[in-house]
């Protein structure tokens, strides 16, 4: 069998690379944002260090997220989907309010897909551990600054919002709870 010439492995090895490179920057500029809102102040809940819009600042918005794969690259954020609690209304899916002892999330507005992860589970890996949580409501990315939406900006559009009980059973420290990286998949 022959061995291709060196610069023939040199020029395989420089088209993966930039291939790859392509790649990865495809699939980071598939999810840009698509305008902007301006901030208005009001009424805001700050339970779990909630943002609040400031006033007349701008904010990002997004009508898409980053492609979901087996080991979605992703932000935790904490919410309380309680009544009375961060989250403001009840949540899209139901139209319920759901206790911070639920397995329960809500997910960015391109992830949620106009409802279509409605009462679906996801699996959440972190901190060595793995949960499945039910998607119960949508973190939207478009709108905010506003009384439907507690007077908080727009997510951002890689934003997996979790009850305190996932919190918990990914054994996330205490100290760490609200602000994580984490990957997860369609269950």
């Amino acid at each position: 069998m022959a061995i291709p010439p060196p610069s023939l492995l040199v020029l395989v090895l420089v088209a993966q690379v930039c291939l790859g490179s392509y790649l990865h920057f495809s699939y980071a500029q598939q999810c840009s944002p698509n305008g902007q809102i301006t901030g208005v102040s009001g009424d805001c809940n700050t339970d779990n260090n909630a943002d609040c819009c400031v006033n007349g600042q701008m904010y990002d918005t997004y009508s898409c997220s980053p492609p979901v794969t087996g080991e979605t690259q992703a932000h935790m954020t904490i919410n309380s989907f309680a009544e009375g609690g961060d989250g403001g209304r009840p949540s899209e899916c139901d139209q319920s309010y759901h206790s911070d002892g639920e397995l329960v999330v809500a997910l960015s507005t391109g992830w949620y897909d106009g409802g279509n992860r409605c009462s679906k589970n996801i699996k959440i890996n972190a901190n060595g551990q793995t949960v499945l949580a039910k998607v119960v409501d949508e973190c939207d990315s478009l709108h905010g600054c506003d009384q439907e939406h507690a007077f908080q900006p727009p997510c951002a559009p890689n934003i997996v919002d979790a009850s305190r009980a996932v919190w918990e059973a990914l054994g996330i420290p205490e100290s760490q709870i609200g602000d994580d990286d984490i990957t997860w998949s369609d269950e």
